[in-house]
């Protein structure tokens, strides 16, 4: 009688995970084959299938709208962003892992506490910060609040890592003769390759996705982002859906590469800068 019963909870728990999975994949599904759809088709029917397979709204995202520019300014901001988030959460991350000094828990709560901060609080403050220097639309304009606000998590995932790595290996470095900054790059940065690579992957979905501050610090439509760009196929009363999901697909594109790409490695490291030290 026990084991029946365990053989139905079991049973009953896979139905529940296999209707949660659904529930994950039907919408990505859905934005699949409504691209295809006409303005009318959808109209008619949300849900339904498309009659055949009409290509004319991507056509018309790379024809009729400025979504590759959106696009190349997501990448530069991206790039540029995750480099300066990596080169500065490392250097902060090792220091604070290696040494003690005075103020160090201060300071390595100053950069904690900077996750708990909502990000929309501060939206009108630094409208108002970014407005009166005059760092309004310009190209390199998100790439202040997009590294501000990559750090604290990226600093407490490295930290955490660099404290599994053997104190051992920079002491027969210093022996050798190394000094701080070799130590520091020629023998922790390529033990701590696996927490960066997750800090570089979480980072590109994070700076590749944000809209609040793309949307109110830049309003030029040159530099505008993918997030923004896709505002573009709104107008005053109706929404073309049908071409907005073609655009959603479009961008979405080399996240998904990304994201399926390296999925293992985002646990693995999430794992170790979360248990180790």
């Amino acid at each position: 009688m026990k084991k029946k019963r365990t053989g139905v909870l079991g049973l009953l728990g896979n139905l529940i995970l296999c209707l949660f999975s659904f529930s994950c994949i039907f919408p990505m599904l859905w934005i699949f084959y409504s691209s295809f759809k006409t303005q009318a088709e959808f109209n008619q029917s949300s849900t339904a299938l498309p009659q055949a397979l009409d290509f004319t709204n991507y056509i018309s995202v790379f024809t009729q709208t400025n979504l590759l520019t959106a696009m190349g300014n997501s990448f530069r901001n991206t790039i540029l962003s995750v480099t300066g988030i990596l080169i500065l959460a490392f250097m902060a991350g090792y220091v604070l892992s290696r040494y003690r000094f005075r103020g160090r828990g201060l300071l390595y709560n100053y950069f904690t506490m900077g996750m708990l901060i909502p990000l929309h609080a501060l939206l009108v403050p630094l409208y108002i910060q970014f407005k009166q220097m005059g760092l309004t639309n310009h190209w390199y304009t998100l790439l202040f609040p997009y590294i501000g606000f990559g750090l604290p998590i990226s600093i407490m995932l490295v930290e955490s890592y660099v404290k599994s790595i053997p104190r051992e290996l920079e002491e027969a470095a210093a022996i050798d003769g190394c000094s701080f900054f070799k130590t520091m790059f020629c023998i922790v940065l390529p033990l701590a390759s696996p927490i960066l690579a997750t800090v570089a992957i979480i980072q590109f979905f994070a700076v590749w996705n944000e809209f609040s501050f793309a949307l109110i610090l830049v309003s030029k439509d040159t530099l505008r982002t993918v997030p923004v760009g896709l505002t573009m196929f709104k107008a005053a009363y109706t929404v073309d859906y049908p071409r907005l999901m073609a655009g959603i697909l479009v961008t979405m594109l080399p996240v998904m590469i990304l994201y399926f790409s390296f999925s293992k490695r985002i646990i693995e490291g999430m794992t170790a800068g979360a248990v180790k030290g």
